[in-house]
């Protein structure tokens, strides 16, 4: 169980991008999987949640990896790179996700059967395109969430979208439904992350 006091103003401000990690720092993987648990509470479209991910921890496949990673030191130092994958076929996972709001008592019978059929007609029509964009929008919304969760219990993470996916697909045999979206270094600093100004909310804000 976290027993994190920080609220997540303080979170959000702590997090950084870090890239150079304690190597000799191990997290445990029960502790990555309540991570995960944690992170897939995010929101995606029609509660589908098209993503997955590959947990890497091995040394001498994250050396591997390093090469996919334009030789990025924090994919070798970090405790943990996780991968996360799109799913761009996520309405195969409609039965299983509204049956399982039915059996918690979320919705009657009536609605569990409508949201299955509605997502059987729709998601399978929609053009590849359309659902990997959804797919990648989803998996960033996870993404983030993942890095917040780590930093609140203590841990670095680094988001990583400069790899060669193709090579990753071969390396690792994924499946066509699923593509590469990013990778996340995950562990205890080594060197603190540099801070980094944004631009004024004034330029990126318009109310109307």
């Amino acid at each position: 169980m976290n027993t994190s006091v920080k609220n997540l103003s303080t979170v959000i401000c702590e997090r950084r991008s870090v890239r150079k990690y304690d190597p000799e720092f191990n997290i445990p993987k029960e502790e990555i999987i309540d991570i995960l648990k944690e992170a897939t509470l995010a929101p995606s479209s029609s509660n589908l949640q098209p993503w997955k991910f590959i947990v890497i921890q091995d040394q001498e496949t994250k050396k591997e990896l390093r090469t996919i990673a334009n030789n990025q030191e924090q994919v070798e130092t970090s405790s943990a790179v996780i991968a996360v994958l799109g799913d761009k076929e996520m309405y195969r996972n409609g039965e299983k996700v509204y049956r399982s709001a039915f059996e918690a008592g979320f919705m009657d019978e009536a609605n569990m059967s409508r949201m299955i059929e509605g997502t059987n007609k729709l998601y399978p029509a929609a053009p590849v395109e359309a659902r990997a964009n959804i797919a990648s929008f989803d998996a960033g919304l996870v993404s983030m969430q993942l890095m917040l969760i780590a930093k609140d219990r203590g841990y670095d993470t680094v988001p990583m979208g400069g790899f060669n996916k193709q090579q990753f697909i071969e390396k690792f045999n994924v499946d066509e439904r699923y593509m590469p979206i990013v990778l996340i270094a995950l562990g205890k600093a080594a060197v603190p992350g540099h801070q980094t100004t944004r631009l004024p909310i004034e330029d990126v804000v318009e109310f109307i």
